[in-house]
């Protein structure tokens, strides 16, 4: 396994820093950090703050991705999935969760909302062209393949 990088992270809740659930986990697992709990009707969208601010290193992005139980048990899910988090960002991590099912759940301080992936960032350099270098694939866009 690949040396961990180093984050900086400051926690202005009263929550435990984000980790990983087990050994194999690619995730972190964030938490909600509130004044008082969220209702969330059915396809009602909020921003849910953590109470965390990260630096994250050059190179470097953080995505905020949903889990996988809230979703299939509850239908919460993230809207904007992956949420990338760039590097130069300093503000606090927020999650826009809305929910999917037919039900009202209610999002307590400390509940476990979304997972937190960090992975590197190549950056590119535009070459400007006139043509491209022809595939098989060509110009086959969604669902072009067809089913097997």
């Amino acid at each position: 396994m690949d040396k961990p990088v180093p984050v900086k992270i400051v926690n202005q809740s009263d929550n435990e820093l984000p980790a990983y659930a087990t050994a194999g986990a690619a995730g972190l697992d964030i938490r909600a950090f509130l004044a008082e709990p969220i209702e969330l009707q059915p396809m009602e969208r909020c921003l849910v703050p953590t109470g965390l601010y990260l630096e994250i290193p050059d190179g470097y992005e953080a995505q905020v991705r949903p889990r996988s139980g809230l979703a299939i048990k509850q239908g919460i899910t993230c809207l904007n999935t992956p949420g990338t988090i760039d590097s130069d960002y300093r503000g606090e991590l927020k999650v826009i969760l809305i929910n999917l099912d037919t039900q009202a759940h209610t999002i307590q301080s400390g509940d476990r909302i979304a997972q937190l992936v960090f992975q590197q960032v190549t950056r590119v350099a535009w070459q400007p062209a006139d043509t491209l270098n022809q595939t098989d694939r060509g110009e086959g866009g969604f669902g072009h393949t067809g089913r097997q």
